[in-house]
């Protein structure tokens, strides 16, 4: 977990990377706070590849080492589609899927969800935030769980909410599956994937 302060982060990195920091009230304190600053000193390419790895590693939650090991992986695979492939795994992590299905508010808090077992994956308890989930795999809110206050009116909160394409889940039963890959759409991210692998590439 990513323990620093969230809105000192997003002054760096920018308010999409916390759902906490994508409200108007901080876009108007930082627009003041810009207007008092001087000119940013322009960064090498270098530099403008570190700051899209930080910002995926914070919008996930992730560790340095275990995000070098995501794109390891993906650079390993030999192919031209290595952007979707690293997109993949960051998307079905177990607390992206939670947070996804809107059991969360936040990753961060769907990352307490699981490492508190609130979460199981093919009847089976998951408390592996990082846990890969699968074609197929079937995600739902533990029987002890849903009576907790976590879980209070989630039919109602959940009346609205969208899940991507490749999830669907079930208010009523509180439990979902994966029914597909995620798919790319780089407009939709928060930061620049093709920086990230080249990043790790030099």
């Amino acid at each position: 977990m990513l323990n620093k302060p969230k809105y000192k982060i997003a002054r760096r990195l920018g308010p999409g990377i916390f759902e906490k920091t994508q409200t108007q009230k901080f876009a108007l304190r930082e627009g003041r706070r810009k207007e008092s600053r001087e000119r940013p000193r322009p960064k090498s390419d270098f530099g403008l590849q570190m700051l899209e790895k930080q910002k995926a590693r914070y919008s996930y939650g992730i560790g340095e080492r275990q995000f070098a090991k995501y794109v390891a992986e993906a650079l390993a695979k030999k192919t031209t589609k290595t952007d979707e492939l690293l997109f993949e795994r960051l998307e079905t992590r177990l607390d992206n899927v939670a947070y996804r299905l809107h059991l969360a508010p936040t990753r961060q808090a769907a990352r307490q969800m699981v490492s508190h077992g609130h979460i199981m994956i093919n009847d089976v308890r998951i408390t592996i935030p990082s846990y890969n989930v699968k074609l197929g795999d079937k995600v739902k809110i533990r029987e002890a769980s849903a009576k907790k206050i976590l879980f209070a009116n989630l039919a109602e909160k959940l009346k609205d909410a969208m899940p991507p394409s490749w999830l669907k889940f079930d208010a009523e039963k509180r439990a979902g599956e994966v029914q597909g890959k995620p798919k790319l759409v780089k407009s939709e991210l928060v930061f620049d994937i093709a920086a990230i692998l080249e990043f790790y590439r030099r």
